[in-house]
C-alpha cells in the first residue's frame, strides 16, 4: 500500500520539479494513516520525519517496520539508505518549539533555490533551515524587493533576507530572538556574496518590543511569519497568533511606508483574520497563489498581502 503510494506521487512531483529545476521539494506528508511520515528531498538527501502515534508495535517491531519503510523509500526516490535522515516528532498546529534542538550532530549541507544557496540540517533541529512550502512567497519579495527598505520579522534562518538581498533592496533587517538563527540567517547572506554590514542588519529582540521602538516610515516590505504560539523566558509576553495577530500586524503597519506591503502568514490550521480591527488599506487572501505545486492539498498554512494606507 505505501510502496504503491510513494511511486504514485514521486512520479508526479519528481516530474514537476525536474520541469521547474527544484531541487528541494516535499514528497509525500501523511498520505495514508498507516505510515505518518513527512518525506521531503534537499538535493541528494531525504528528510524523513516519523509523526508519533498510537501503535501496538513492540520497540524491535516498531525498528523493523521502519527499516522495511526506509528501504522502500530508498528504493522508489532513488537515493541511497544511507543518505536518509530520520526525524521523529509531534504532530503540531505551526511551527512550534522550532528553536529546540534535537541533538548535536553538526550536519549542515547546501542545498540550491531558485539560484540561491541555503545552510541546511536535516539532524540537529526540529526544522531543516528551510522551509519549503514559502518558496512562492519568497520569489514575490525578490521580485519587489529593489530599492526598498525589507524587514524580516520572526527571520529564523534569513532565507526571505537572502531573497531580499538578491533582490536589490536597499537595507534588509532580520529581527529573532534565537541568536542561533541570527547567525545561521547571517552565514545564509554570505554564502551568497550578498552580505554587506552597511545594508544587512541582525536584530536579537523580541518582536513585539521591538515594533514598539520603530517610528512610522521605517521600512517598505514586511515579512511577518510567526509562530502559532512562543512562550520563551526571553519575550516580556507570550504570543498566541490568533489572539495577538490584529495587534501585531497594526503595529507593523505603523512602521511602514505609505503604500508599504506585508507579507504574512501563519500555520494555525483554524486561524481566522479579524479583517475589520486591521488597519490596512487593503488586504488580499494570496494562500492559493502561493501554494508550490509539492504542498497542494498538504498545506494548512495563510498567507495575506496587507498594504498599508497612502
Amino acid at each position: 500500500m505505501f510502496r504503491n503510494r510513494l511511486v504514485k506521487v514521486f512520479k508526479h512531483i519528481h516530474k514537476q520539479a525536474v520541469r521547474q529545476h527544484i531541487t528541494c521539494y516535499r514528497v509525500y506528508d501523511h498520505d495514508l494513516p498507516e505510515f505518518p511520515f513527512c518525506i521531503e528531498i534537499y538535493e541528494n538527501q531525504i528528510y524523513l520525519a516519523e509523526y508519533k502515534r498510537r501503535h501496538s508495535l513492540t520497540e524491535e517491531e516498531h525498528e523493523q517496520w521502519l527499516e522495511d519503510c526506509i528501504t522502500i523509500i530508498s528504493e522508489i526516490l532513488q537515493l541511497p539508505s544511507e543518505n536518509v535522515y530520520i526525524k521523529q516528532r509531534q504532530r503540531k498546529a505551526g511551527r512550534l518549539g522550532q528553536y529546540q534542538r534535537v541533538d548535536t550532530s553538526g550536519n549542515f549541507f547546501t542545498a540550491k533555490e531558485a539560484g540561491l544557496d541555503f545552510k541546511v540540517n536535516l539532524s540537529d533541529y526540529l526544522d531543516t533551515g528551510l522551509f519549503l512550502d514559502h518558496r512562492i512567497t519568497r520569489g514575490l519579495v525578490r521580485d519587489i524587493s529593489e530599492g526598498k527598505r525589507v524587514l524580516n520579522l520572526f527571520c529564523y534562518t534569513g532565507s526571505f533576507s537572502v531573497y531580499a538581498a538578491a533582490g536589490k533592496a536597499a537595507s534588509v533587517t532580520s529581527v529573532d530572538l534565537s541568536k542561533t538563527y541570527l547567525k545561521w540567517a547571517e552565514e545564509n547572506l554570505q554564502l551568497n556574496n550578498l552580505f554587506d554590514e552597511k545594508k544587512h542588519q541582525y536584530v536579537h529582540a523580541d518582536v513585539l518590543q521591538y515594533l514598539d521602538t520603530l517610528p512610522p516610515n521605517s521600512f517598505d516590505l514586511v515579512i511577518l511569519d510567526p509562530p502559532t504560539f512562543s512562550n520563551s523566558k526571553r519575550m516580556k509576553d507570550f504570543l498566541d497568533i490568533q489572539a495577538d495577530h490584529v495587534t501585531l500586524l497594526n503595529k507593523t503597519l505603523k512602521a511602514l511606508s505609505p503604500g508599504g506591503i506585508i507579507y504574512f502568514s501563519t500555520n494555525y490550521r483554524r486561524f481566522v483574520l479579524d479583517q475589520e480591527n486591521i488597519q490596512a488599506a487593503e488586504i488580499r487572501d494570496i494562500t492559493k497563489a502561493t501554494t508550490p505545486f509539492d504542498f497542494q492539498g498538504k498545506l494548512f498554512r495563510w498567507c495575506y498581502k496587507l498594504t498599508a494606507p497612502l
